[in-house]
């Protein structure tokens, strides 16, 4: 009986601490991924894509935006620069989750002039840019 005893052998201490570092590594991105699945849900986005620009000669001249709301939330457009100033618009200011509109902006821009759009949430953030020349 006590050769028997003394012929088991036992996991080295450096084995050991190999096996408890991976099992708490895989522990813990399990439970990170577990996490961010719960968040996801509750981060909102305000996003426009403009799917066409368009510069409209007339009197005045306007350049005229589709936008689409790409974000999960609704959006409300308060503010639009055009080359960094501030321009007047008119159309639907506020668009749901995936809502499209007509938004046409009052700027005298001249042929062949490249011109930078950016719209600007309530808040102040940026919710969309477009550039193209005219």
């Amino acid at each position: 009986m006590r050769k028997l005893l003394k012929s088991k052998k036992a996991l080295s201490p450096v084995v050991a601490a190999i096996i408890l570092i991976a099992v708490t590594v895989a522990v813990s991105i399990a439970v990170a991924a577990w996490m961010g699945s719960l968040t996801i849900g509750f981060m909102e986005t305000s996003e426009l894509t403009v799917n066409d620009m368009e510069f409209v000669t007339g009197t005045p001249n306007t350049i005229t935006l589709d936008l689409t709301n790409t974000g999960t939330s609704s959006v409300t457009i308060s503010m639009v620069k055009v080359n960094g100033e501030t321009a007047s618009f008119s159309g639907t200011a506020t668009l749901a989750p995936a809502g499209t509109t007509t938004l046409t902006v009052s700027e005298a821009w001249v042929a062949g002039n490249k011109y930078s759009i950016n719209m600007f949430a309530t808040d102040g953030t940026l919710i969309g840019s477009h550039t193209a020349t005219a």
